[in-house]
């Protein structure tokens, strides 16, 4: 097993992530069958789809790239992962005992006596609006952590219990970001609305992106970060919310994103809830939010008659 730190360049990074997980499955005499526009293997006996470099776990709702695929799936290292996959993956993977983690409680981390780092990161970095993000704060659904000073957002529950809590890294060049052990991923970051109207998002940075940017009587409606790609917040969402009629759908413009945006959509589609795909011009609507161009300017108009 190696050890040690190995260093790899952005460039084998991303040779790695790209690797065609059907390829490399079937190079270890792997079944896949063919399910719709995607691939389907079996994981024991649940269902695990795969389009390309990339797979969702159907019963656990989670999914990801390559380097994740071998690491879940064959109990890697990073480093074990990142060399298998950059060698081609050729030879045969030999699937080691899974590593049985303790489960710890959820647990908030240590509350910071004031969001300066937070609140400067959120605003000035990724553009959010300070009068939308202050009422997140006001509510403690977000603040500053004590010990590295993550931005944390909160996800309760209806009897108001914190039940999730996603961290984001606030250094300058912090790209840090996870969920506390033991979170509920029904009750991630999400905010109750009146309206008939529900707005799923991948990230809560995302999510106050878009309010940031369609600001009119924004908190009439309902919004939900799954931090990940995940539809279980949304379902709890209509469970509690049964004035929900209307959903959209809002990940990112990437792969991983619009893969989770179809298979979503063929979720609602089966309950016939009514539904619509919202698509950032750029790679998230943080990007958007940051890097308004006036030649989209009709397209983003599109998106007002939603709100």
């Amino acid at each position: 097993m190696p050890t040690g730190y190995i260093h790899f360049t952005d460039e084998q990074k991303e040779i790695a992530r790209q690797t065609d997980i059907a390829d490399l499955l079937r190079r270890q005499g792997e079944i896949l069958k063919r399910s719709g526009s995607e691939l389907e293997w079996r994981d024991g006996s649940q269902k695990v789809t795969v389009r390309g470099n990339l797979w969702f776990h159907q019963y656990d709702q989670e999914g990801g790239d390559a380097i994740d695929f071998v690491r879940r799936f064959y109990n890697k290292t990073y480093p074990e992962a990142m060399e298998y996959l950059l060698g081609g993956c050729g030879g045969t993977l030999k699937t080691s005992p899974p590593v049985v983690k303790e489960k710890k409680p959820f647990e908030l981390p240590p509350k910071n006596d004031n969001m300066r780092r937070a609140f400067a990161y959120l605003t000035i970095t990724r553009g959010v609006d300070k009068d939308v993000l202050q009422v997140f704060a006001d509510r403690n659904m977000i603040y500053e952590s004590a010990d590295y000073h993550n931005a944390v957002f909160i996800g309760y529950d209806r009897n108001g219990i914190p039940r999730h809590a996603h961290k984001r890294g606030t250094g300058q060049a912090s790209t840090y970001r996870g969920n506390v052990d033991s979170c509920v991923p029904e009750y991630s970051f999400h905010w109750h609305g009146t309206s008939d109207k529900l707005y799923l998002f991948e990230a809560p940075i995302d999510m106050l992106s878009f309010i940031s940017m369609h600001k009119d009587r924004w908190n009439i409606h309902s919004y939900a970060a799954a931090c990940c790609i995940s539809s279980r917040v949304l379902h709890q969402m209509m469970k509690d919310n049964p004035n929900i009629k209307e959903v959209y759908l809002c990940l990112d413009n990437d792969s991983a994103g619009q893969i989770g945006n179809t298979r979503i959509s063929e979720e609602l589609q089966k309950l016939g809830i009514p539904h619509e795909i919202l698509v950032p011009i750029h790679k998230d609507w943080n990007e958007d939010l940051l890097y308004p161009a006036e030649e989209m300017e009709e397209e983003t108009e599109c998106m007002q008659p939603i709100l």
